[in-house]
């Protein structure tokens, strides 16, 4: 594999309840940042392999806090741009009860829409080892859309690798919105990864009165779409990958959840780290599976990812130094 992975994609600032229930003054409030393709491109660096994020946030505390994060995390952000002129996206996380999480965006217009093709490097994508995108970021805006087709269509013409995470978010598009314009994506993509929920969305689409059930005809019909590799993430059943005409099962590592979000990201990263590692199928999703445990373990989207020489924790290895 010659290179690391490229991502890009939008992160923003959380705020967090600390504590269950509704919000009300002097609840305490924990800070943090969030972003799909930030926390797969945290999780790959942690791994050992070459990562680069390329988006936009605000010149504001926040914005400059992700900003030093990621490079903190030896995540290349010479693609991050800085806007002085918009705020960076917030999301509000409230723990409505013991087990029930609810989440409101403040995001539209913001800092993180503004995504365009002047930031996307040619020369950058063409010399990775993966490319990954997700649904989110044709959905922020015009602009974000055509930066994902730009790069895509980069990454298709010099032989690079393509991941797509279907990651479909209903506040963002509708249904049918979503998978027309994922369609042409998935056309492109070498990986998929999706959620059985998802999967059946980009089935229907495809053709709605012929959606399998059984995960061996659901991967079987997406890699008809066009990629190489189907995931999918069954979540607490573990996860299935498709590839050269055979299904693969990986169970789940059982850990002790603390908090589900971020595990499928984790699984992503642990995933594309496994292809940079030159790793079988099975491989990489045993590495995958061990991310999303590790992220589950801790609270927040990235902070649980693993480094390398911390894998033998879960995998029932002793932990070389």
């Amino acid at each position: 594999m010659r290179g690391g992975l490229v991502t890009l994609g939008e992160a923003l600032g959380v705020v967090a309840a600390a504590d269950p229930g509704p919000l009300a003054p002097g609840a305490g409030m924990r800070m943090d940042f969030a972003g799909a393709e930030a926390t797969v491109a945290i999780g790959v660096s942690r791994l050992g392999h070459p990562s680069s994020w390329i988006g936009s946030v605000g010149a504001d505390a926040v914005g400059r806090m992700i900003f030093d994060r990621l490079r903190a995390e030896q995540v290349d952000v010479s693609g991050c741009r800085l806007d002085p002129d918009r705020p960076t996206a917030l999301m509000l996380r409230e723990r409505r009860t013991a087990d029930r999480t609810r989440v409101t965006y403040y995001r539209r217009g913001l800092a993180g829409a503004q995504l365009s093709v002047d930031q996307i490097d040619a020369a950058r994508i063409t010399a990775a080892g993966v490319l990954h995108i997700t649904g989110i970021t044709p959905a922020l805006s015009d602009s974000a859309r055509a930066a994902v087709e730009l790069a895509v269509g980069i990454a298709a013409d010099a032989g690079v690798p393509v991941s797509l995470d279907v990651n479909y978010r209903s506040a963002l598009w509708t249904p049918p919105e979503a998978a027309a314009e994922l369609a042409k994506l998935v056309a492109q993509a070498d990986i998929l990864f999706a959620g059985l929920d998802e999967a059946a969305l980009l089935l229907w689409f495809a053709s709605p009165d012929m959606v399998p059930e059984d995960l061996a005809s659901m991967a079987e019909s997406l890699a008809a779409q066009g990629p190489s590799e189907i995931v999918l993430k069954l979540g607490s059943d573990g996860a299935a990958a498709w590839s050269d005409g055979k299904l693969r099962r990986e169970g789940a590592v059982p850990v002790t959840a603390v908090d589900p979000v971020g595990a499928g990201d984790a699984f992503v990263a642990g995933y594309l780290a496994g292809l940079l590692d030159g790793g079988s199928v099975a491989e990489r999703l045993r590495l995958a599976a061990l991310c999303g445990a590790f992220a589950v373990s801790v609270p927040g989207d990235w902070a649980g990812l693993p480094y390398r020489d911390e894998l033998g924790l879960l995998d029932g290895a002793d932990i070389q130094r």
